[in-house]
């Protein structure tokens, strides 16, 4: 029995550029993920910073001094619109998107991360600038620790991913239950349940963005696979964020 040498040299060459091409098509998706993501966050970030600069009057021992926009955004009604404006955003991208244009999800996002930055300036209120800096850098490292996991590991977290969702429902109902029980060891654990589902979810989204990709993909249909892989990200991101504040901020 002979064997085609040539033809299985040639099949095994052809396997290993699709490899590459692939490899590179996936590293090119992924990185432009990352960086929608990291864009969105440090717009949040300057929103929230300039939102509460010019908001506050003065810090003083007794209390905080509120500028007419503070008063406004804080203190009002339109506080509630600050706070839900967001979540209708991503309601939008979520049930929209296959509607949207790619340049239109990027641009959607934008927003939405600019009026979470408003949204989020309210905790510059109840948190020290150092506090909130010191746990924005712990965030960040145990986000990209767990996101390099997600997107390295052979392991299927299809099945963590299922457990932490059930999870996650669970601290959200808890959450409102102590709206009204105004609990502190419910609190407490609620941040602490908080930090460990959203660390496992940073991992389980990294993965499932991951296995998104198709080489086949139009650019168009990558555009927007990118953009809602950055928005999940960003979420998991911001609210792990929220959680290790609950627990190591240090209040004003």
């Amino acid at each position: 029995m002979e064997f085609d040498k040539k033809g299985i040299l040639a099949r095994a060459r052809a396997a290993a550029q699709d490899n590459t091409v692939t490899d590179e098509g996936l590293r090119a998706y992924m990185l432009k993920v990352y960086n929608y993501m990291a864009t969105g966050i440090f717009l949040t970030g300057i929103v929230a910073l300039l939102t509460f600069k010019f908001s506050v009057q003065e810090i003083t021992s007794a209390g905080i001094i509120l500028e007419p926009l503070g008063q406004a955004i804080y203190n009002s009604g339109l506080k509630w619109v600050v706070m839900l404006a967001p979540l209708g955003v991503v309601f939008y991208m979520s049930f929209g998107i296959n509607k949207m244009s790619a340049a239109k999800a990027q641009t959607t996002f934008w927003v939405f991360a600019a009026l979470m930055g408003l949204s989020l300036s309210s905790l510059l209120l109840y948190y020290t600038g150092i506090s909130v800096t010191r746990v924005f850098f712990i965030c960040s490292a145990t986000f990209g620790a767990m996101s390099i996991y997600g997107y390295t590991t052979k392991r299927d977290l299809t099945k963590l991913g299922s457990f932490l969702m059930m999870g996650l429902i669970g601290i959200i109902i808890a959450s409102l239950v102590n709206i009204f029980l105004q609990s502190p060891k419910m609190y407490w654990i609620i941040s602490f349940l908080g930090v460990f589902i959203f660390i496992g979810l940073t991992a389980y989204d990294t993965q499932k963005i991951k296995n998104m990709y198709s080489a086949s993909d139009t650019g168009e249909l990558m555009g927007k696979k990118a953009v809602m892989g950055a928005l999940t990200l960003y979420l998991d991101f911001i609210n792990l964020f929220i959680m290790l504040l609950r627990l190591f901020g240090q209040r004003r």
